[in-house]
């Protein structure tokens, strides 16, 4: 049996998308201590920050229904799968990036790299899409894909 993710847990991974994303915009601050970019790049975070509290508030509306198991799960293991999974899906929600920044790189390079981290974050939830069955949610994902493309053109408005 394939796994089968329901929107809870959908949620539950985006927030920490969301999470590792902040954890990104505070660090390239952190480094660039100093100049111009440190507000740019706190602004940046504290969008993540925003839209991490949206996707609470989303998981918290949702109906029983849609909270309900979609696998047999006899070890309660899923989250912590679905922290694993947010972590190391290679997009935004990687806290690796994070780490890889050293403080050398230019404003241009870190915005292509956030913009790289959206993108692969759209494509991330565009392939969960095909694991949430309709009844648990999942058109519920087009919503979070349309928070990841508002980050987008935030981006690109400040490559302009």
């Amino acid at each position: 049996m394939g796994v089968r993710f329901n929107i809870e847990e959908v949620f539950t991974m985006a927030i920490k998308i969301e999470e590792n994303g902040a954890a990104f915009y505070r660090r390239a601050a952190e480094l660039n201590k100093g100049n111009d970019n440190v507000k740019l790049f706190e602004n940046l975070a504290r969008m993540e920050d925003i839209h991490k509290k949206t996707f609470e508030e989303m998981r918290g509306g949702l109906v029983e229904e849609h909270k309900q198991e979609q696998a047999f799960d006899p070890f309660n293991e899923a989250v912590l799968y679905l922290n694993a999974t947010a972590d190391m899906h290679g997009g935004e929600g990687s806290k690796n990036i994070a780490d890889s920044l050293t403080g050398k790189e230019t404003l241009q390079e870190i915005i292509t790299i956030a913009l790289e981290l959206e993108k692969k974050s759209i494509l991330y939830y565009l392939g969960l899409k095909d694991l949430v069955p309709e009844k648990a949610g999942k058109d519920k994902i087009d919503i979070i894909i349309g928070e990841e493309k508002k980050h987008i053109v935030q981006l690109q408005s400040i490559m302009s």
